[in-house]
């Protein structure tokens, strides 16, 4: 028995070691082996693995003669701060971590386990793509993967973490998730690559330009988060995995109060401007209003008209969604909601309570946004609103103009409750166009026309936009000073912290994509 156990381990340690040369190979290219990435990911000692002897059964095109145990991918289930996930990792240096039949029934294994146990799935994404030699079996093997990830969502959350190349049919995967982590440098994500684009239209693109890190964080919208190194990114992942709950029926981490209902933050009055043109960098009021002044923003570049970030506040998780009046003075475009909407639905999906931070001067005008559907991507914001069911509070900061007041968690669609500011202007429009609008006429023909704009400009805010002229209609419900704003939130969350809301009985709704 000592000889028979004595070779067992001989043979495990020579799988979990690997290839030296194909191991120095990733470490050339800057990249740690699968192995290393989930010792920075999980804590230590927790990793339990599956599969480890699994080999593939393909035969002929030079494959049968070379049959490497794991098959390219390491499996199982460990923990991050003591809550258990499962999760796996493509391994470049076996096929170049191509996925074929055995990969990916590896990969399937893990993700029933996830959905069976209601835990968090983390893919760690650096492959070749499809398997060549394994033909359709390659294809088919990938739509199982697929239909995984839609039987999981809203029911545990997906990570994707793209530390490599993720090619082709494989780059849906990620799609499919919740969250998308990519490192620069090393992460290529693209349908078809570099040589294909050039043989088909003549486009010379290099693979960073198609597919890297910072393209589609800042202009797909496909990256969630980008990271310069394989260290942050991953320990990044741990503290999204501690803001979020292990699945759908579960209540997300509550670390406990902090004091945070009687906690004033005189600041925020400084940070933000009376003004309503003046612009400032809403991040620093989500700064005040979370605990310790701690948040992941995600698609931080990438539609910076608005702010998604999550956090906590007395220690409750959180979603924020805020309009940055840095960036096109605050408005929503197409972008904007499109990133906003998946934002409110994920939170809502995993009881997370919303808050929103108001400041907008209402949609971007344009025929490019017209024309681009900017009302088709409106209404996938207002719908994620309207569906919402977790708690939800509005603050109205300054500006609140239009349709887009309306579209950011107003009271009519269903916001629990609307706080707001001294400050606030809610109305149609602003009073300046309000004026020229309805007094025209006796604009021209005034002796003193802009005399007579002051005037009614004075007049209309007045009369429809003074800073209680929503709360006395029951639209808002109290006017607060600044400095209040992180306590009548957390007297909020927790005033709402049993709210249960039944959804009507249905197939699903028929949102706008």
């Amino acid at each position: 028995m000592r000889s028979v156990l004595d070779e067992s381990d001989r043979l495990r340690s020579r799988i979990v070691t690997g290839d030296e040369n194909a191991v120095a190979r990733q470490h050339a290219l800057g990249k740690h082996t699968a192995r290393e990435r989930l010792d920075l990911l999980l804590d230590p000692g927790s990793f339990t693995e599956i599969d480890l002897y699994r080999r593939h059964q393909a035969r002929g095109m030079k494959i049968s003669e070379n049959r490497p145990h794991t098959d390219g991918v390491i499996a199982g289930s460990g923990t991050i701060d003591g809550r258990r996930v499962f999760v796996y990792a493509q391994d470049f240096s076996v096929f170049g971590g191509s996925l074929g039949e055995a990969h990916a029934s590896k990969i399937h294994k893990v993700m029933d386990l996830a959905i069976s146990t209601g835990c968090p799935l983390i893919g760690l994404n650096d492959s070749g793509g499809a398997r060549i030699q394994e033909g359709v079996m390659a294809l088919n093997a990938y739509g199982g993967i697929f239909r995984r990830h839609v039987a999981a969502s809203g029911i545990i959350p997906q990570i994707s973490v793209v530390i490599g190349p993720c090619a082709g049919g494989a780059a849906y995967s990620p799609a499919l998730t919740d969250f998308t982590f990519m490192v620069r440098g090393t992460a290529k994500m693209y349908l078809t690559g570099p040589d294909v684009v050039a043989a088909v239209n003549g486009e010379v693109v290099t693979h960073e330009e198609l597919g890297g890190a910072d393209v589609h964080g800042s202009q797909s919208g496909v990256a969630t988060f980008v990271h310069d190194d394989e260290e942050t990114c991953l320990a990044d992942v741990r503290y999204l995995v501690s803001l979020l709950p292990a699945n759908n029926l579960d209540t997300p981490p509550h670390d406990g109060p902090v004091g945070a209902t009687t906690d004033e933050r005189p600041r925020l009055a400084q940070l933000v401007p009376v003004e309503p043109n003046k612009p400032y960098d809403m991040r620093s009021v989500v700064a005040e209003v979370v605990d310790d002044g701690e948040f992941i923003e995600v698609h931080e570049h990438w539609a910076g008209n608005v702010i998604c970030a999550l956090g906590r506040v007395d220690g409750r998780p959180v979603g924020v969604v805020g309009n940055q009046p840095l960036v096109l003075a605050g408005v929503l475009d197409s972008a904007a909601a499109q990133k906003a909407a998946r934002f409110v639905r994920f939170c809502d999906a995993f009881n997370i309570p919303l808050i929103t931070l108001v400041d907008v001067p209402g949609f971007l005008p344009g025929t490019a946004q017209e024309q681009g559907g900017a009302i088709r991507h409106g209404a996938k914001l207002l719908y994620a609103y309207c569906e919402a069911t977790v708690p939800r509070i509005q603050v109205i900061i300054r500006k609140a103009y239009g349709g887009a007041y309306i579209v950011m968690d107003s009271r009519s669609i269903g916001s629990d409750v609307s706080l707001a500011w001294p400050t606030n202007e809610i109305a149609v429009m602003g009073a300046e166009g309000a004026v020229n609008v309805l007094f025209r006429k006796e604009l021209t023909a005034a002796a003193d026309p802009a005399a007579l704009r002051a005037e009614l400009i004075a007049e209309y805010r007045e009369q429809l936009m003074h800073p209680h002229y929503a709360a006395e209609r029951g639209l808002v419900d109290d006017v607060i000073d600044p400095a209040q704003t992180r306590a009548a939130i957390a007297r909020g969350l927790e005033m709402m912290s049993t709210k249960r809301a039944s959804a009507p009985q249905r197939k699903h709704g028929n949102v706008p994509l």
